[in-house]
């Protein structure tokens, strides 16, 4: 059996041997160039497979020259949680401003390893809507659910990777190992976009909107209180060096390194080459929440920047319409919108999580409630398997024949329309996305892109890795544990939180 957690532990390569590599790089270069070549255009890759997706980031943090701007919904103190921070610190460490702001719903640091990063002289972060966790004890959390229900459940949903201002991530993941095929027991099907030129820019000016929000709070900010009502919290210098300490040497253990890691470092500045004569250069649009969603306070509607925009392109489809989400819960106005669509005749297709395969049993359990209103709309409906084929293709690691395999699920948040314009975002299918938290993605109207993602959804919706919902009854593959969760969970009234 392979040994997860050593395996986890050498992705530190990734994180910690480009700093070896002089920061003035020839691939730095090559992207200036590239950029100065196109006036006006943004480039695009996009990154389907969970290793190469990591290694981008690595490589971003690793060549940051002046500034790094990081947003995300969840940071886990996983293995790759840490790495990722080690990374961010040793930037700082060599002079790079670093920024973070993470959501506070799910955040899960010990308090004293976030304050002692925060008080680098070259790192600054803050807290998205500190009404669960950071400096917030339990009876606070409690009192603000009852007091200020639709604020707590306002949430930061965005995830962002910006660097120099002009290369950046956007997309599904988030900063844990599920993300990255590097969970032993479950991970995700997800699609980024690495991005350069003057897109970063918009990015950056979306990050500082929320950076300078009343809702972002400084993380020193929150350990500082006085009383039953917020934590108090110090870190003294010698706990701070050893934290630091802590951290590189967790990255810099040799015996970490494994062969197929030293390899993926050492044939980096050649993947880079490759990667880079694959860039589409195209116009892109970035789009973004403001901080908060909209002004609503008491009821969860109200909807945001990024539900009109992708609206507006559902209302522009003239012929078909694919999307991919790992939750499709549709408002009474988005079942609206595609029904108006499948009278144009546009023909729609969405790929999601089955029973057996989604990591959300409550979101599922809203989709359940209407997925044979949605079949007898018109729309074509294909649920993912746990453990599909395609998997073989998207993971690039192999595990032994004796080992039980992870189960795989749609992480994806993807919409191609007319094979022509295509979305890569944050914004799921449902009502929790179009009207409490906050989205991020890109928005391309360009051909060759939207025809190579469209291919890699419908791949998905194939029979070897995803079942019809209208003719395979996908649910009999759950467990029996799942199905009654399940109808368990659709007679509750909780719709408007999914």
């Amino acid at each position: 059996m392979i040994d997860f957690k050593l395996v986890l532990k050498t992705l530190a390569a990734s994180f910690i041997c480009f700093a070896q590599m002089a920061i003035a790089s020839p691939e730095l270069t090559y992207i200036d160039n590239q950029i100065a070549a196109h006036p006006n255009l943004s480039g695009i890759y996009v990154l389907d497979k969970g290793e190469d997706a990591l290694l981008a980031r690595a490589w971003l943090a690793d060549h940051a020259e002046k500034t790094i701007e990081v947003q995300y919904f969840i940071w886990s103190t996983d293995n790759i949680g840490i790495l990722a921070s080690e990374a961010l610190l040793r930037a700082a460490d060599r002079g790079v401003k670093v920024r973070v702001i993470v959501d506070d719903l799910l955040i899960d640091a010990p308090d004293k390893s976030l304050l002692a990063l925060a008080k680098h002289p070259n790192v600054e972060i803050h807290i998205y809507n500190p009404k669960h966790s950071v400096g917030t004890p339990f009876y606070k959390r409690l009192m603000n659910i009852v007091v200020n229900f639709r604020g707590v459940n306002q949430r930061m949903h965005d995830k962002t990777f910006i660097v120099d201002g002009k290369l950046a991530i956007t997309g599904g993941r988030n900063m844990a190992a599920e993300y990255f095929d590097y969970n032993q027991k479950y991970n995700f099907r997800d699609r980024d976009a690495l991005l350069l030129g003057d897109v970063a820019k918009d990015m950056q000016a979306s990050f500082e909107k929320f950076w300078h929000s009343p809702l972002s709070a400084p993380v020193e900010d929150l350990y500082d209180g006085l009383g039953l009502m917020q934590k108090h919290v110090t870190v003294k210098d010698d706990e701070i060096q050893k934290i630091y300490s802590d951290l590189h040497d967790y990255a810099n253990s040799p015996e970490n390194f494994t062969p197929e890691n030293r390899k993926a470092i050492s044939d980096m500045p050649k993947a880079f080459a490759a990667l880079a004569e694959k860039i589409i250069w195209t116009p892109i649009e970035f789009i973004s929440d403001t901080p908060g969603k909209n002004n609503y306070k008491y009821i969860m509607g109200g909807g945001g920047v990024t539900t009109q925009k992708l609206a507006q392109l559902v209302e522009s489809a003239q012929t078909q319409i694919v999307i991919q989400s790992p939750y499709l819960v549709m408002s009474s106005q988005a079942k609206k919108l595609f029904k108006d669509a499948l009278k144009r005749g546009v023909k729609v297709r969405i790929n999601t999580n089955s029973m057996a395969s989604t990591d959300n049993l409550e979101a599922f359990s809203g989709y359940r409630n209407q997925r044979d209103q949605l079949i007898k709309m018109g729309i074509e409906v294909y649920e993912y398997k746990p453990d599909p084929q395609i998997k073989q293709k998207l993971v690039q690691r192999v595990l032994p024949k004796d080992a039980k395999p992870p189960v795989f699920a749609i992480h994806a948040k993807t919409m191609v329309v007319d094979a022509k314009t295509v979305f890569i975002g944050t914004f799921n299918f449902d009502p929790r996305s179009q009207n409490l938290n906050t989205e991020v993605g890109v928005i391309v109207q360009n051909e060759a892109l939207a025809n190579n993602v469209q291919n890699a959804i419908e791949v998905d919706m194939q029979p070897e890795n995803s079942w019809s919902a209208a003719t395979d009854n996908p649910d009999q593959y759950a467990t029996s544990a799942k199905r009654r969760k399940v109808m368990a969970l659709q007679l509750t009234p909780i719709k408007p939180l999914l």
